[in-house]
């Protein structure tokens, strides 16, 4: 779980896009850069060698 406030001011570290939370992944997904960041212990991971490539379909999501 990820605080909205939080959630509400950060911003992917690659291309400054707003980020949605994935619940069921746990995972703060960037459709404009195209990684998706996890978030362990409700603290987000924003490196991007943390981050794993979105699928096509998420990225259409």
């Amino acid at each position: 779980m990820i605080d909205e406030k939080l959630l509400s001011i950060l911003v992917c570290p690659v291309s400054k896009a707003p980020l949605e939370y994935d619940r069921d992944k746990e995972e703060l997904l960037c459709k404009a850069s195209g990684l998706a960041y996890p978030v362990r212990d409700g603290i987000p991971v924003m490196l991007e060698s943390e981050a794993r490539q979105l699928t096509a379909d998420e990225k259409l999501g």
